[in-house]
Protein backbone atom coordinates (compact mmCIF):
# COMPACT_ATOMS: atom_id res chain seq x y z
CA UNK A 1 0.00 0.00 0.00
CA UNK A 2 1.46 3.29 -1.12
CA UNK A 3 1.37 6.33 1.07
CA UNK A 4 0.21 9.56 -0.52
CA UNK A 5 2.62 12.40 -0.14
CA UNK A 6 1.58 16.03 -0.32
CA UNK A 7 2.58 17.76 -3.50
CA UNK A 8 5.89 19.48 -3.15
CA UNK A 9 5.58 23.23 -3.02
CA UNK A 10 7.32 25.10 -5.80
CA UNK A 11 10.77 26.38 -4.85
CA UNK A 12 9.88 29.92 -5.89
CA UNK A 13 6.58 31.62 -5.16
CA UNK A 14 5.34 34.94 -6.47
CA UNK A 15 5.18 37.24 -3.47
CA UNK A 16 4.91 41.04 -3.21
CA UNK A 17 8.44 41.42 -1.76
CA UNK A 18 9.89 39.42 -4.66
CA UNK A 19 7.99 41.48 -7.23
CA UNK A 20 9.19 44.67 -5.57
CA UNK A 21 12.76 43.35 -5.52
CA UNK A 22 12.55 42.49 -9.22
CA UNK A 23 11.28 45.96 -10.12
CA UNK A 24 13.95 47.59 -7.97
CA UNK A 25 16.62 45.51 -9.70
CA UNK A 26 15.30 46.54 -13.12
CA UNK A 27 15.18 50.21 -12.14
CA UNK A 28 18.70 50.45 -10.72
CA UNK A 29 20.30 48.32 -13.45
CA UNK A 30 19.21 50.61 -16.30
CA UNK A 31 21.57 53.34 -17.46
CA UNK A 32 18.60 55.60 -18.20
CA UNK A 33 17.69 55.57 -14.50
CA UNK A 34 21.05 56.95 -13.45
CA UNK A 35 21.09 59.51 -16.27
CA UNK A 36 17.63 60.88 -15.49
CA UNK A 37 17.97 60.87 -11.70
CA UNK A 38 21.42 62.47 -11.71
CA UNK A 39 20.22 65.03 -14.25
CA UNK A 40 17.27 65.89 -12.00
CA UNK A 41 19.55 66.30 -8.99
CA UNK A 42 21.96 68.50 -10.97
CA UNK A 43 19.09 70.68 -12.18
CA UNK A 44 17.75 71.31 -8.68
CA UNK A 45 21.16 71.89 -7.09
CA UNK A 46 22.81 73.74 -9.97
CA UNK A 47 19.97 76.11 -10.87
CA UNK A 48 19.25 76.78 -7.20
CA UNK A 49 22.83 77.75 -6.44
CA UNK A 50 23.08 79.95 -9.53
CA UNK A 51 19.86 81.76 -8.61
CA UNK A 52 20.96 82.30 -5.03
CA UNK A 53 24.54 83.26 -5.83
CA UNK A 54 23.32 86.07 -8.08
CA UNK A 55 20.54 87.25 -5.77
CA UNK A 56 20.59 90.77 -4.30
CA UNK A 57 18.22 92.15 -1.67
CA UNK A 58 15.47 94.35 -3.01
CA UNK A 59 15.84 93.05 -6.56
CA UNK A 60 13.19 91.72 -8.88
CA UNK A 61 13.03 88.38 -7.06
CA UNK A 62 12.64 89.81 -3.56
CA UNK A 63 8.96 88.88 -3.44
CA UNK A 64 9.59 85.24 -4.45
CA UNK A 65 9.16 82.61 -1.74
CA UNK A 66 12.57 81.60 -0.39
CA UNK A 67 11.97 77.86 -0.95
CA UNK A 68 10.73 78.47 -4.50
CA UNK A 69 13.82 80.61 -5.17
CA UNK A 70 16.17 77.95 -3.79
CA UNK A 71 14.49 75.07 -5.62
CA UNK A 72 13.77 76.84 -8.88
CA UNK A 73 15.46 74.02 -10.77
CA UNK A 74 12.65 71.65 -9.75
CA UNK A 75 10.70 72.71 -12.82
CA UNK A 76 13.50 71.39 -15.03
CA UNK A 77 14.07 68.33 -12.84
CA UNK A 78 10.42 67.43 -13.31
CA UNK A 79 11.05 66.82 -17.01
CA UNK A 80 13.69 64.18 -16.29
CA UNK A 81 11.56 62.45 -13.65
CA UNK A 82 8.56 62.38 -15.98
CA UNK A 83 10.71 60.68 -18.61
CA UNK A 84 11.91 58.17 -16.01
CA UNK A 85 8.33 57.34 -15.02
CA UNK A 86 7.32 56.80 -18.64
CA UNK A 87 10.37 54.63 -19.33
CA UNK A 88 9.52 52.37 -16.37
CA UNK A 89 6.29 51.32 -18.04
CA UNK A 90 6.15 52.24 -21.74
CA UNK A 91 9.85 51.48 -22.06
CA UNK A 92 9.18 47.82 -21.31
CA UNK A 93 6.65 47.67 -24.14
CA UNK A 94 9.22 49.20 -26.48
CA UNK A 95 11.87 46.58 -25.61
CA UNK A 96 9.47 43.64 -25.23
CA UNK A 97 10.54 43.13 -21.60
CA UNK A 98 6.91 43.44 -20.55
CA UNK A 99 6.22 39.93 -21.89
CA UNK A 100 8.72 38.43 -19.47
CA UNK A 101 7.38 40.53 -16.58
CA UNK A 102 3.77 39.48 -17.14
CA UNK A 103 4.70 35.86 -17.79
CA UNK A 104 6.43 35.75 -14.42
CA UNK A 105 3.45 37.48 -12.75
CA UNK A 106 0.29 36.28 -14.59
CA UNK A 107 -2.02 38.35 -12.38
CA UNK A 108 -0.41 41.43 -13.98
CA UNK A 109 -1.56 44.16 -11.62
CA UNK A 110 1.13 43.52 -8.96
CA UNK A 111 3.72 44.43 -11.60
CA UNK A 112 2.18 47.87 -12.08
CA UNK A 113 1.80 48.48 -8.34
CA UNK A 114 5.38 47.36 -7.71
CA UNK A 115 6.65 49.76 -10.37
CA UNK A 116 4.70 52.60 -8.79
CA UNK A 117 5.94 51.83 -5.27
CA UNK A 118 9.59 51.46 -6.31
CA UNK A 119 9.43 54.64 -8.40
CA UNK A 120 7.72 56.66 -5.65
CA UNK A 121 10.10 55.50 -2.90
CA UNK A 122 13.19 56.16 -5.02
CA UNK A 123 12.18 59.55 -6.38
CA UNK A 124 10.78 60.88 -3.10
CA UNK A 125 13.90 59.86 -1.15
CA UNK A 126 16.33 61.30 -3.68
CA UNK A 127 14.44 64.53 -4.28
CA UNK A 128 13.80 65.17 -0.59
CA UNK A 129 17.52 64.78 0.14
CA UNK A 130 18.33 67.01 -2.84
CA UNK A 131 15.83 69.65 -1.70
CA UNK A 132 17.22 69.71 1.83
CA UNK A 133 20.85 69.93 0.66
CA UNK A 134 20.03 72.60 -1.93
CA UNK A 135 18.10 74.71 0.57
CA UNK A 136 20.92 74.47 3.12
CA UNK A 137 23.52 75.42 0.50
CA UNK A 138 21.31 78.24 -0.76
CA UNK A 139 20.95 79.70 2.71
CA UNK A 140 24.72 79.81 3.02
CA UNK A 141 24.60 82.25 0.10
CA UNK A 142 21.50 84.11 1.27
CA UNK A 143 22.30 84.48 4.97
CA UNK A 144 22.83 88.24 4.73
CA UNK A 145 19.91 89.00 2.38
CA UNK A 146 16.17 89.47 2.81
CA UNK A 147 15.72 85.84 1.72
CA UNK A 148 17.52 84.43 4.75
CA UNK A 149 15.57 81.60 6.41
CA UNK A 150 16.10 78.45 8.45
CA UNK A 151 14.59 74.97 8.58
CA UNK A 152 12.66 75.94 11.72
CA UNK A 153 10.85 78.86 10.08
CA UNK A 154 7.10 78.36 9.50
CA UNK A 155 6.31 76.44 6.32
CA UNK A 156 9.90 75.64 5.33
CA UNK A 157 9.95 71.90 6.12
CA UNK A 158 6.44 71.50 4.73
CA UNK A 159 7.50 73.16 1.48
CA UNK A 160 10.60 70.94 1.18
CA UNK A 161 8.47 67.85 1.74
CA UNK A 162 5.83 69.22 -0.62
CA UNK A 163 8.37 69.84 -3.37
CA UNK A 164 9.63 66.25 -3.18
CA UNK A 165 6.06 64.94 -3.00
CA UNK A 166 4.95 67.02 -5.99
CA UNK A 167 7.83 65.75 -8.14
CA UNK A 168 7.03 62.18 -7.09
CA UNK A 169 3.33 62.47 -7.88
CA UNK A 170 4.00 64.11 -11.25
CA UNK A 171 6.32 61.22 -12.06
CA UNK A 172 3.67 58.71 -11.00
CA UNK A 173 1.17 60.43 -13.28
CA UNK A 174 3.65 60.01 -16.13
CA UNK A 175 4.26 56.37 -15.15
CA UNK A 176 0.52 55.76 -15.40
CA UNK A 177 0.37 57.44 -18.81
CA UNK A 178 3.20 55.23 -20.02
CA UNK A 179 1.37 52.09 -18.89
CA UNK A 180 -1.89 53.32 -20.38
CA UNK A 181 -0.56 54.39 -23.80
CA UNK A 182 2.27 51.81 -24.06
CA UNK A 183 4.34 54.22 -26.12
CA UNK A 184 7.23 56.39 -24.93
CA UNK A 185 6.72 59.16 -27.53
CA UNK A 186 2.94 58.96 -27.11
CA UNK A 187 3.11 59.25 -23.32
CA UNK A 188 5.59 62.13 -23.45
CA UNK A 189 3.38 63.92 -25.97
CA UNK A 190 0.28 63.31 -23.86
CA UNK A 191 2.00 64.67 -20.76
CA UNK A 192 3.28 67.78 -22.49
CA UNK A 193 -0.03 68.44 -24.23
CA UNK A 194 -2.44 67.48 -21.46
CA UNK A 195 -0.53 68.45 -18.32
CA UNK A 196 1.65 71.37 -19.39
CA UNK A 197 0.02 73.05 -22.40
CA UNK A 198 -3.72 72.46 -21.91
CA UNK A 199 -4.00 74.52 -18.68
CA UNK A 200 -2.29 77.46 -20.42
CA UNK A 201 -4.77 77.30 -23.29
CA UNK A 202 -7.76 77.02 -20.96
CA UNK A 203 -6.40 79.95 -18.95
CA UNK A 204 -7.06 82.21 -21.94
CA UNK A 205 -10.80 81.65 -21.61
CA UNK A 206 -12.52 84.58 -19.85
CA UNK A 207 -14.50 82.48 -17.37
CA UNK A 208 -14.07 82.48 -13.60
CA UNK A 209 -15.13 78.83 -13.33
CA UNK A 210 -12.38 77.78 -15.74
CA UNK A 211 -9.82 79.84 -13.84
CA UNK A 212 -10.79 78.17 -10.57
CA UNK A 213 -10.71 74.71 -12.15
CA UNK A 214 -7.20 75.26 -13.52
CA UNK A 215 -5.92 75.72 -9.95
CA UNK A 216 -6.54 71.99 -9.44
CA UNK A 217 -4.63 70.88 -12.54
CA UNK A 218 -1.39 68.93 -11.86
CA UNK A 219 1.18 71.62 -12.65
CA UNK A 220 -0.63 74.31 -10.70
CA UNK A 221 -1.22 72.02 -7.72
CA UNK A 222 2.44 70.98 -7.73
CA UNK A 223 3.51 74.63 -7.57
CA UNK A 224 1.36 75.25 -4.50
CA UNK A 225 2.99 72.33 -2.65
CA UNK A 226 6.54 73.63 -2.96
CA UNK A 227 6.03 77.08 -1.46
CA UNK A 228 6.45 78.03 2.21
CA UNK A 229 4.06 80.98 1.82
CA UNK A 230 0.76 81.08 -0.09
CA UNK A 231 1.13 81.88 -3.80
CA UNK A 232 -1.55 84.22 -5.17
CA UNK A 233 -3.91 82.45 -7.54
CA UNK A 234 -3.23 78.95 -6.19
CA UNK A 235 -5.01 76.65 -3.78
CA UNK A 236 -3.69 75.81 -0.31
CA UNK A 237 -1.26 72.88 0.16
CA UNK A 238 -3.87 70.44 1.54
CA UNK A 239 -6.26 70.62 -1.44
CA UNK A 240 -3.26 70.78 -3.79
CA UNK A 241 -1.88 67.49 -2.41
CA UNK A 242 -5.31 65.88 -2.67
CA UNK A 243 -5.81 67.10 -6.24
CA UNK A 244 -2.39 65.94 -7.41
CA UNK A 245 -2.85 62.57 -5.68
CA UNK A 246 -6.19 62.12 -7.44
CA UNK A 247 -4.67 62.94 -10.82
CA UNK A 248 -1.89 60.38 -10.31
CA UNK A 249 -4.23 57.79 -8.76
CA UNK A 250 -6.82 58.11 -11.53
CA UNK A 251 -4.19 57.70 -14.23
CA UNK A 252 -2.76 54.61 -12.52
CA UNK A 253 -6.26 53.17 -12.09
CA UNK A 254 -6.96 53.64 -15.81
CA UNK A 255 -3.63 51.99 -16.60
CA UNK A 256 -4.50 49.06 -14.30
CA UNK A 257 -7.86 48.60 -16.03
CA UNK A 258 -6.20 48.62 -19.45
CA UNK A 259 -3.51 46.20 -18.28
CA UNK A 260 -6.13 43.77 -17.02
CA UNK A 261 -8.31 43.91 -20.13
CA UNK A 262 -5.88 44.26 -23.02
CA UNK A 263 -3.41 41.76 -24.42
CA UNK A 264 0.29 42.46 -24.13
Amino acid sequence: MTTAHPAASPPYRITPPRILRAEWHKLRSLRSTWVTVISAVVMVLGVGLIMDATYTSGGGDSDVDTVVLSLYGSMLAQIFLVVLGILMTAGEYATGMIRSSLTAVPTRLPVLWAKAVVFAATVFTVMLATSVVTFAAAQALLHDTDQAASFTDPGILRALLGNAGALTLMGLLALGLGALLRSVPGAIGAFIGGVMILPEILGMLPYDAVERAIMYFPTQAAGALGSATPIPGTISPGPALLALSLWAGTTLAAAALALKRRDV
